[in-house]
């Protein structure tokens, strides 16, 4: 079973790399994440290294999973900054990469990220992925609640756009 471990900024900073290996080979994969194709090593690593100061802030929590020396997986946290949303958090960029995919390495991330959250007194989490992924099975098979499917939503990393499915997630009272 792999190492998950929560990053610190420089250790963000000094995985960026493997962190951008692992966005690249999602996005090659045809995720929606956010990312276009083509979409470089470059620019990844970038978009991890931006993350530091929101990260060393506290802002986002990211963690990081390896099996043996590779990176294979990451989820990230992202509590409200209002202060009327000091209940809510956001999952956002779950990520396992395609050779680590049905090994329960999603879920072990995602309830990671969930017991965290409680932890930190957070009663409601959102997130939203593309309609009819398999990350969308994941969160229904997790226990969340669909809120809304939005039709073209945003585009896939071909450029097309897709439905999104919006979910939260009560985490108690």
């Amino acid at each position: 079973m792999p190492t998950i471990s929560r990053l610190s900024a420089a250790e963000l900073l000094a995985s960026a790399k493997e962190l951008a290996d692992l966005l690249v080979d999602a996005v090659e994969s045809g995720s929606s994440l956010g990312f276009l194709s083509p979409f470089g090593q470059d620019a990844a690593a970038s978009w991890w290294e931006e993350l530091a100061p929101a990260v060393a802030e506290g802002r986002l929590l990211i963690w990081a999973a390896r099996s043996g020396a590779r990176l294979t997986g990451t989820v990230t946290l992202a509590p409200e900054d209002k202060p009327n949303g000091w209940h809510r958090a956001q999952i956002a960029k779950l990520i396992v990469h395609r050779q680590a995919r049905g090994q329960g390495l999603g879920r072990e991330l995602l309830a990671l990220a969930e017991q965290a959250a409680a932890e930190a007194g957070v009663k409601l989490l959102l997130l939203d992925t593309e309609a009819g992924s398999p990350a969308e099975r994941l969160y229904r098979s997790a226990g969340w609640t669909e809120m809304a499917v939005v039709p073209d939503y945003a585009a896939d990393p071909a450029g097309v756009l897709q439905p999104c499915t919006f979910f939260y997630k009560s985490l108690g009272k």
